[in-house]
């Protein structure tokens, strides 16, 4: 298999990333043990998955930025709390370019806030993609990354590992 690991990687980060009920880390983790072993393919599949799962958001992302206009979203928008809220948001990403890469960098590599979450927001709040992009991607590929790397460490230190 081991060759087409990377694309399928690829692919079931992208999917896991559009469809939130599908567990990438748990499937992810099973593709990656049919791949070679070692630290630089753990890394490599990392960028895979993290490539996967920009892609994914990108997607959300576009859903809701383009949905804001929408009668329903403006309906919605409408109601006082929720207005409130929407402007909070645009105020704290507006002319604040570190703080929304902060931001999303955190939910990309740990998950908090759910990052499904936050790019659907980054999309309504229309944060620059030479924000979300690389943010998503570097912070997606380091916990995907780091994830490999801990199952390739713990079927190292298995009997017969």
């Amino acid at each position: 298999m081991g060759v087409l690991v990377w694309p399928a990687m690829f692919g079931l980060s992208f999917i896991s990333a559009i469809v939130p009920f599908l567990p990438f880390e748990v499937l992810g983790v099973g593709l990656a043990t049919r791949a070679p072993s070692g630290a630089t393919v753990a890394i490599l599949l990392g960028i895979a998955a993290g490539g996967g799962a920009t892609v994914g958001k990108i997607v959300w992302y576009e859903v809701a930025r383009r949905g804001v206009d929408s009668a329903w979203a403006q309906k919605k928008l409408s109601a006082p709390k929720v207005k409130a809220s929407y402007e909070r948001w645009v105020q704290r990403v507006e002319g604040r370019p570190v703080y929304a890469a902060l931001v999303m960098f955190v939910s990309a590599s740990a998950g908090i806030p759910p990052l499904l979450a936050l790019a659907a927001v980054a999309g309504l709040v229309k944060m620059p993609m030479w924000i979300f992009i690389p943010t998503v991607f570097v912070g997606r590929s380091i916990r995907f990354a780091l994830l490999f790397l801990g199952v390739e460490s713990f079927l190292d230190h298995l009997p017969g590992g």
